[in-house]
């Protein structure tokens, strides 16, 4: 019997194809989800490339992780096609995005992975993972920023006005049509104009381009201080009376200060405090750095005079006056004859007024003013070199976004 069931033929085709339709089926499978998987990859890394590039245009040091990992995430969901959307689901949590660096220049990295169902249920799911890593890179160096991002005349050149800067970029992160504004007999000539929107009244002979013509329709310069953090509170210290009055360096509240006003050289930490000499007054700090805190205000009038420069080294190098972040009020710089400022003059929530005259400025001041708006007036002219002045701290005008990977 045994003999006769190896010798017999029937049934054997039909189990040979059986067991040979086995692995073709695996084989057509695997190319099925071999080409699926390909293709999810495809879409998984021009999402993620749209993702970087676009974190790269509007990122600011100031954002949180979090507000990178979202932002990055809607571009990201936005370049998945409706259906893969649906499709991979899973996939979209496991976004990733970090952005690191610093002024000088800033990385930017997403990542995301595909899982697709195998065609063959039984066996394990395909996985494709992808990255895609930008490099966002500061333009020319700039000495005027306006932060805003929508404001008209966000940078304003007024009245009489004559602005020289040579070497360096006057710069708004406005989207409006006259984001930087000149306009009566205004006078400006600087290395170039950087505008996220427009400009008017930028045409010779009242303005002097080394670029020739503004720059528009350009990325969003980067915040220069963003990185900053003010020193913790110490003491309140007291302030003595008198017309004439020298403070050391140290925290003081709830006060206004007049008169001839000195301050030795360190760091100065205003909580409600309005720095105003009045009349004939006058404000002097050699070295120092003002920090103006809660509802802190400065306000040099025309008939003052202000000396003001910020130290060469140490955290706050280069910082002459750091207006916090959420203080509004606006801050007013018309010093008199014989008045020199120096180093940054930030004020990242409210408007800097600045009025130079001949004798502020006669040699070029190394003055970086960035604010949510700048209005000039007067005379100034201010220099671009100024690397030992402002400890190495820099400011650049827009940025350039490459896709590095």
């Amino acid at each position: 019997m045994i003999g006769r069931f190896w010798t017999s033929t029937q049934g054997n085709f039909a189990i040979a194809t059986a067991v040979a339709v086995v692995p073709l089926v695996l084989a057509v499978a695997g190319a099925v989800d071999l080409v699926g998987t390909s293709d999810d990859a495809a879409q998984l890394q021009n999402s993620l490339d749209a993702a970087g590039l676009a974190i790269g245009t509007k990122y600011q040091a100031s954002m949180t992780a979090s507000d990178v990992q979202q932002l990055g995430l809607n571009f990201f969901s936005a370049n998945m096609s409706v259906g893969n959307a649906q499709e991979y689901a899973g996939s979209v949590a496991g976004f990733q995005a970090t952005a690191s660096g610093d002024p000088s220049g800033y990385t930017v990295s997403v990542s995301s992975s595909v899982n697709r169902a195998s065609f063959v249920g039984t066996l394990a799911s395909w996985q494709a993972t992808r990255s895609s890593s930008v490099k966002v890179m500061p333009g020319a160096e700039a000495c005027v920023l306006a932060l805003d991002p929508s404001a008209s005349a966000a940078v304003n050149l007024q009245g009489s006005t004559n602005v020289a800067m040579t070497g360096c970029v006057i710069a708004a992160n406005s989207s409006s049509s006259s984001a930087i504004s000149r306009g009566g007999s205004a006078q400006v000539s600087a290395a170039c104009m950087s505008t996220v929107g427009s400009t008017s009244g930028i045409t010779a002979p009242n303005a002097t381009l080394a670029c020739g013509a503004p720059l528009t329709g350009q990325y969003a310069s980067f915040d220069p201080l963003a990185n900053v953090v003010p020193p913790a509170y110490g003491t309140c210290q007291s302030i003595p009376n008198g017309k004439t009055i020298t403070l050391s360096p140290g925290t003081y509240c709830d006060k206004t200060i007049s008169g001839n006003i000195t301050l030795n050289p360190g760091i100065y930490i205003m909580r409600n405090v309005t720095i105003k000499p009045g009349g004939n007054g006058s404000l002097t700090g050699i070295g120092v750095t003002i920090f103006l805190m809660e509802s802190s205000q400065l306000y040099i009038n025309a008939n003052e005079v202000v000396n003001l420069s910020p130290p060469s080294s140490g955290p706050y190098a280069g910082i002459t006056i750091f207006q916090d972040h959420g203080n509004t009020s606006a801050l007013t710089i018309n010093g008199g004859s014989g008045s020199v400022v120096s180093g940054f003059i930030y004020a990242p929530d409210a408007a800097i007024t600045y009025a130079g005259n001949s004798n502020m400025s006669a040699a070029g001041s190394c003055l970086r003013l960035v604010a949510d708006t700048v209005t000039m007036t007067g005379n100034s002219n201010v220099k671009s070199d100024c690397a030992a002045e402002l400890g190495s701290r820099e400011m650049y005008a827009s940025r350039s976004i490459t896709l590095v990977k």
